[in-house]
């Protein structure tokens, strides 16, 4: 969560978690105008004009989406929805429980042994 979003405050956690060259697939928010100058390859879908996904290679599969990143937003709804009214102040520890939890890909008993070897690693 960051307390102001623009370029300069993205930038240097764009640049601290996704490798340099990386192509980036986002909307047309513009907070993402500069991608292209940070060195990453950067394509757009616009969801204003209906369009969610594209094929640009004309091989039927369509390379240019977000679905990946709002699918996982999906499940944090769905995952907070029993939870009934976080606060703003714990809202960072359950999303980094959530992107835990979603990294290891790991569920009930298969979850706590990955959490522990996470803790004790040097």
């Amino acid at each position: 969560m960051l307390a102001n979003v623009q370029q300069e405050s993205i930038k240097p956690i764009i640049q601290k978690v996704v490798a340099a060259g990386s192509k980036v697939f986002t909307d047309e928010y513009n907070i993402y105008n500069r991608l292209t100058e940070w060195g990453y390859g950067h394509q757009t879908v616009n969801h204003s004009h209906g369009e969610y996904a594209r094929d640009e290679d004309g091989d039927g599969f369509h390379e240019v989406h977000t679905n990946t990143i709002e699918g996982f937003w999906s499940l944090l709804r769905s995952w907070l929805r029993p939870h009934r009214g976080i606060s703003q102040e714990k809202l960072p520890i359950y999303l980094g429980f959530f992107e835990f939890v979603h990294n290891v890909r790991k569920r009930g008993k298969a979850l706590l042994p990955a959490l522990v070897e996470i803790l004790v690693a040097p």
